[in-house]
């Protein structure tokens, strides 16, 4: 029987061959299917009784070139809130999975408000955070500028995805066997040294792609800033849809936030990929 770690005339074993034939064989199904349900899509949609309304309402291209460069200009204000609130929620969420974490009895309390942090802000819709602290604070009445909506639709946002990126650190630091806290200890290192020094640096590296997807998340829920008054591109969309009695604004928005969101989840999937390849 051929050994299949043999070495062939290309200079590939037998198992490499066979895999590229295989991997060739499953990238020329794949394809021919996607061009397959695209042909049928191009072709079968235009012959719905409704689609030359459709097309007028929601791909006018005369009108998703004129929206366009405005959208665009509201998106950076998205980018913006983006911007601040993201390390700000890397920060926020850091805290909360060290808390969650003590183990000194003298700092359960600590641990307790981690618990409770997380389970009351991941318990409710982000939309309802953002209306409850969006419309509750400002009406206060406190003095400009920290009336801003800009002010508290952020905080809102951070607050909610602290509790979801604690989670995500807490995974991370529970996945380090024990043991290397115990060879830290042995080793006279205290215990805040040795989550700083062992414990986090493996933690924080493992949750990268998840936490990767959770910023993709946030670039798009930023959006649900508008309920409470921030013009940014979701709420620019709506005034245009109202302006020229027309969807395809909402459309020109969903094309920039796609040119934002798809390569930064391909970037995620790429981590992961180099991560589940590094481990085994």
């Amino acid at each position: 029987m051929a050994d299949n770690t043999s070495q062939t005339a290309s200079g590939l074993t037998r198992r490499q061959l066979h895999e590229r034939r295989v991997q060739r064989r499953s990238l020329l199904v794949a394809g021919s299917s996607t061009v397959a349900v695209l042909l049928a899509l191009i072709l079968l949609v235009p012959l719905a009784p409704g689609w030359e309304r459709v097309k007028a309402s929601f791909f006018d291209w005369e009108v998703f070139r004129q929206t366009f460069p405005t959208l665009l200009e509201a998106f950076l204000l998205d980018v913006a809130i983006f911007a601040w609130c993201a390390p700000l929620i890397a920060i926020w969420a850091l805290v909360i999975a060290i808390c969650r974490d003590v183990r000194s009895p003298a700092l359960y309390p600590l641990r307790l408000f981690a618990m409770l942090y997380t389970d009351i802000f991941r318990g409710v819709p982000v939309i309802l955070v953002v209306y409850l602290i969006g419309f509750g604070i400002p009406g206060l009445g406190l003095p400009r500028p920290w009336n801003s909506p800009y002010i508290w639709g952020s905080l809102a946002l951070i607050l909610t995805y602290s509790a979801y990126v604690a989670e995500i650190y807490r995974s991370g630091i529970e996945s380090i066997h024990q043991s290397q806290r115990n060879a830290a200890l042995s080793l006279g290192l205290s215990n805040a040294d040795t989550m700083r020094y062992v414990v986090l640096p493996q933690a924080i590296r493992r949750v990268v792609p998840a936490n990767m997807n959770m910023l993709i998340a946030l670039q798009k829920d930023v959006a649900l800033l508008s309920f409470i008054g921030p013009v940014e591109i979701f709420r620019q969309a709506g005034v245009f849809k109202s302006l020229l009695a027309n969807f395809t604004p909402y459309v020109v928005a969903a094309v920039i936030f796609l040119a934002i969101t798809i390569p930064a989840t391909r970037f995620a999937d790429h981590l992961i990929a180099k991560q589940n390849r590094q481990r085994s």
